[in-house]
This record gives structure tokens, C-alpha cells and sequence, in this order.
């Protein structure tokens, strides 16, 4: 396993405080609806702000707009903005995933053409993985891009594409040859806006319709100059890129608000005996993920790609973010009044703690299932 220290450096000490000086400005406490880690809402404005302070995008070169950061300033950027429940939904994707894989797999045109965009806030992507039938198993997806003429074809349907309503572009995993499950894998950039894509929302379990989607592809044509590396290289892009998306502070700090929200609306039950023992045993495993989360980014710095060990701490993580909803419902010994609209809830704990409910099953499923992680895990670090 990794191991690294757990304290920041003076630099990333100060990167934060810069941070938190920002949302307290920017973002008053009690001036917006905090949301639960990165299922937080979609505000452009907000973005374009972080962008402007150079907090999107930051390990991308200067050459193309970012700040050539490491991966720990990153961390200590996103620690910030999702402990205090910014709306990070609309450059969510860009950051986190669409511009490390163009700087190390993208055409010198995609670079020159997407990373400034990105840094600057302006492009919400979505990711087109999931498909109907096919679980966790990604490599049988069956979307296909087939080639006709100078351009490809590409026809398919993925389902619980967050964001892909607002998106400008989606990255699409799709089947372009044949062979083994994990060969003939390409992945293409393909216009939101294209001829043949089609967005129906799909209802969550609180009847909103605002987040995921099924997008069908029917013949999208795709020009080669938004194929993402080479064709074929779909898998080896995939596993690579999973490092950046299962490791990161998202994975472990999505309830954090509602913790700390039930110490400020519940302190006499927080002081008793009980309440006292639950919030040091979560204060101490948050401790403990948060540390093994900087010690993955230390890895990506350093030039390694730790896919097990973010594997590991996605599992660890996502578990742990279920258990802090059980253990505070269990705690609170009481039923989730329903019926009152959650505008009409002057409790914030009592509206995170809803929308927890609803959005927490989620947590061990998107990016990877439990029982798919553990096995990448054992594969890894045996």
C-alpha cells in the first residue's frame, strides 16, 4: 500500500486558506442550498468564478491555460469546495476527468482547441459508460463506431449519463473492433448537439428529472479529429483514467455536511454518550480515507497510476459514506417526515438528510460497484 505523509505542506496550507476565504466570499454560508458532495448543483456563474482563480483544470500546462498544479493542490481544492457543498455540477466532468485524459491522450489540436475552454469554466461534459443490460461490466458495451468514409458512425444507447442535458460534450466508450472483451475499444468526444443524439431525462426516486439521462446515439457522425488517443485504445484510456475518478475527496466526504449540520442542529444528543462516541468514530475514519486519499494523489505525482489503491479507497469510501446515513437515522431514533416539501423545511439537516436517503444507495454503485472494485483490489495488491 501507499504510504504518505498526512500533513500538507506550507504551499498546500495556504492554497487552502485561499480557498476558504473564497467561498466565504463568494459563497455565504446560508446564501445557497449546500449540496452532497459532487452531486452538488449546476451553476455556470460559480464555475467561471473558481475558473478565474485558476481552480479548475489546474494540473493542465500553462502552454494550455492551466497552472501546471500537482494532483495534492487539486485535492486540496476539491476537499474545500465539496466540504462546504459548492455547486460544483457544471465543470464537475471537465476537471475531475475529460482534461487529464487530453493532456496525456489528446491530439495537439484537441488540446489547443478543449484545455483552455475547460480552465476557463465554460464546458460541462458527461460520460458515456453505463449501457442497458451491461451492470459494471464495461467491457461489454455495445455501442458501435463504425467508419464510413472520412468519419465515423456511431450508434448506441448509455443510461445514467449525469448532466448529459446541459452537456456541451460527452466522452463515449463504443466497440469499434473485434477481438477479446477488453480489445477493439475506442473512445470518442461527441457533440452534444449532433445530428441523431437524443436526451430523455430519467426520473430519480424524488421524482426530479435534473441529473441522469439516457442519451441514444443513432448515427452520430463523429470526425476523426475527436477520436481521444488511438483507435483501439479505449480500455488502457478507461483503466488509466480511473485513478483520477475513484480516489479523489468525492469519494469519502459526500455526507460530511450532514454531520456536521447534526452537531449544530442536535448538540444535546450529540453530547450524550451515544452521539459523543458516533461523531469521534466517523471524525476519526474520515481522518483515516482522507489520508489515504492524499497518499494517491502523492502517487499521481510522483508518476505511478495507483488503480488499485483507488479502487480501494472508492470501496472504503463509498461504504462509509452509506454508513454515516444508517448510523445518524439510527441515532435519531425517528421517521423522515415526507410530506412536507423539502422548501418548506427550515431544518438543513433535515433536508441533507432526505436528499442522503434518496442519493446514498448510489454511492457504491457509480464509478464502479463494490463487488467490481474489490476485485481490481485484490488483483492489484496481492
Amino acid at each position: 500500500m501507499l504510504t504518505s505523509p498526512a500533513t500538507l505542506t506550507a504551499p498546500e496550507l495556504e492554497l487552502r486558506q485561499q480557498v476558504g476565504a473564497f467561498l466565504a466570499e463568494t459563497l455565504p454560508w446560508g446564501t445557497f442550498e449546500p449540496g452532497l458532495g459532487m452531486g452538488a448543483e449546476v451553476n455556470p456563474e460559480f464555475s467561471a468564478a473558481v475558473a478565474e482563480r485558476g481552480w479548475v483544470g489546474m494540473a493542465v500546462p500553462a502552454r494550455y491555460g492551466g497552472r501546471d498544479a500537482t494532483a495534492v493542490d487539486r485535492f486540496v481544492v476539491v476537499e474545500e469546495l465539496l466540504r462546504w457543498g459548492a455547486p460544483v455540477g457544471h465543470h464537475w466532468v471537465a476537471d475531475r476527468q475529460i482534461a487529464p485524459v487530453l493532456v496525456r491522450y489528446g491530439t495537439e489540436e484537441q488540446k489547443r482547441w478543449l484545455l483552455p475552454r475547460i480552465c476557463r469554466g465554460e464546458l460541462c461534459f458527461c460520460i458515456g459508460m453505463s449501457e442497458p443490460d451491461a451492470g459494471s461490466d464495461l467491457a461489454s458495451v455495445r455501442t458501435r463506431g463504425v467508419r464510413d468514409g472520412d468519419h465515423w458512425r456511431v450508434s448506441g444507447v448509455k443510461v445514467w449519463t449525469s448532466n448529459a442535458m446541459r452537456a456541451d460534450f460527452m466522452i463515449a466508450l463504443c466497440r469499434t473492433g473485434e477481438g477479446a472483451r477488453h480489445q477493439g475499444l475506442s473512445r470518442f468526444l461527441i457533440d452534444m448537439r449532433s445530428p441523431g443524439v437524443t436526451v430523455t431525462p430519467i426520473p430519480f426516486l424524488n421524482g426530479s428529472t435534473d441529473h441522469f439521462a439516457e442519451v441514444v446515439l443513432d448515427g452520430v457522425p463523429v470526425p476523426d479529429e475527436m477520436v481521444i488517443g488511438d483507435i483501439g485504445q479505449g480500455w488502457t484510456q478507461n483503466a488509466n483514467e480511473l485513478a483520477f475518478e475513484r480516489s479523489g475527496p468525492d469519494r469519502w466526504i459526500s455526507t460530511f455536511l450532514l454531520v456536521q449540520e447534526f452537531v449544530r442542529e442536535w448538540p444535546d444528543l450529540a453530547a450524550t454518550p451515544a452521539g459523543s462516541r458516533l461523531v469521534g468514530e466517523l471524525a476519526a475514519q474520515y481522518w483515516v480515507l482522507r489520508r489515504l486519499s492524499l497518499a494517491v494523489a502523492r502517487a499521481i505525482d510522483a508518476g505511478d497510476t495507483p488503480a488499485a489503491e483507488a479502487a480501494l479507497i472508492k470501496e472504503m469510501g463509498t461504504r462509509f459514506e452509506q454508513d454515516v446515513v444508517s448510523a445518524l437515522r439510527e441515532l435519531l431514533d425517528r421517521e423522515l417526515v415526507c410530506s412536507v416539501p423539502p422548501a418548506q423545511t427550515p431544518s438543513l439537516f433535515e433536508r441533507l438528510l432526505r436528499r442522503a436517503v434518496l442519493d446514498s444507495p448510489s454511492f457504491t454503485i457509480r464509478g464502479g460497484t463494490n463487488e467490481v472494485l474489490r476485485g481490481v483490489a485484490a488483483k492489484g495488491l496481492s
